[in-house]
């Protein structure tokens, strides 16, 4: 047991949707209110911290090209304490996890920090054109959130390859407004149950004149589903997804303290989970959003469990077609 990486706590804001609640947050501060949240909820000292990983993918300013450098000392960790973003895309605050799993096994650091912080709202504009300027005509902006949900292979936006994975493995469209339909019951149900309120802390904003804790979720929209049914297809003329049964946009940040096994027992800390494993997988990018069943089939063969060894799954939901086939 000791040499087992365990989890001692973590803390999450609410999710914020585009253009809402969390518009105003900066992902650094973000990540900031998640780290101090997960340290304080897990009792580790910020002096204990010997290393750091945020995931992040679209930079809104030049600081966040180190958002877990600046997270890190905004919540008190030490100068002296290494800090490192990754980038997996979609998985990155996974990605974040893992790396902090690995540094933690190879004996790098007694305890460890990882998050993710993304704020799609604030994505900028970029002009590629403006730094040696442009002969003549027009100059282009690039939309930096359009292009991060945008395969660098060529097949188009993500939510083509929602037409695609659904296309292969014969995902219906009514299939598919079902899956959502239950997801945005469950989700409400669960919000207002307050299931969530214990991995949430609040992140002040301003409403008007007045700071106020934004701590609720509030993506989930109440739908119906004849509303659903009647959606056009955005990716494809003849397609199956729609603006109902597809991924979010979303802002928001998480973080979770983790430590070895043996520095918790002597810290007199007692862990909330143990890690056990870790996979990845690549697929073909026109079907990105399979990968969770290669990567999931590599786990179970690295760890020797089963699927029926698993108590809770939680797979993530991007769209209905990529949950539903996975």
């Amino acid at each position: 047991m000791s040499d087992d990486i365990v989890i001692l706590g973590g803390a999450r804001t609410a999710i914020g949707t585009f253009g809402g609640s969390l518009a105003g947050v900066p992902p650094i501060e973000l990540a900031t209110i998640a780290a101090k949240a997960a340290l304080e909820r897990s009792g580790v000292e910020s002096l204990q911290i010997g290393n750091v990983v945020f995931g992040h993918v679209i930079n809104t300013e030049p600081r966040d090209m180190y958002l877990s450098r600046v997270a890190a000392m905004q919540a008190g960790i030490p100068d002296t304490t290494p800090a490192m973003n990754v980038n997996r895309l979609c998985g990155s605050g996974a990605q974040a996890i893992v790396s902090v799993v690995q540094s933690l096994m190879l004996g790098d650091a007694e305890f460890g920090l990882a998050g993710g912080a993304e704020s799609m709202t604030r994505s900028p504009y970029i002009v590629p054109d403006q730094r040696w300027g442009s002969k003549m005509g027009d100059i282009r902006t690039l939309d930096m959130m359009l292009g991060a949900l945008s395969c660098p292979f060529g097949t188009g936006h993500m939510g083509v390859t929602a037409e695609n994975v659904a296309a292969e493995h014969g995902v219906t469209r009514e299939a598919q407004d079902a899956f959502a339909m239950e997801s945005q019951k469950r989700a409400a149900a669960a919000i207002e149950a307050g299931l969530f309120d214990e991995q949430i802390v609040p992140v002040p904003v301003k409403v008007k004149r007045d700071m106020v804790d934004f701590a609720r979720d509030e993506h989930p929209k109440a739908t119906t589903a004849e509303a659903l049914a009647g959606l056009k297809t955005v990716f494809k003329k003849d397609g199956t997804v729609t603006a109902g049964n597809a991924s979010g946009i979303n802002d928001g940040a998480a973080a979770l303290v983790l430590a070895r096994a043996s520095a918790a027992e002597a810290a007199g800390l007692k862990p909330r989970a143990r890690v056990i494993g870790y996979a990845h997988a690549g697929v073909r990018p026109e079907v990105m959003g399979i990968g969770p069943v290669p990567a999931v089939q590599n786990l179970l063969n690295r760890t020797g469990l089963t699927v029926g060894d698993f108590d809770v799954i939680e797979s993530n939901e991007a769209f209905a077609a990529q949950a539903l086939a996975v």
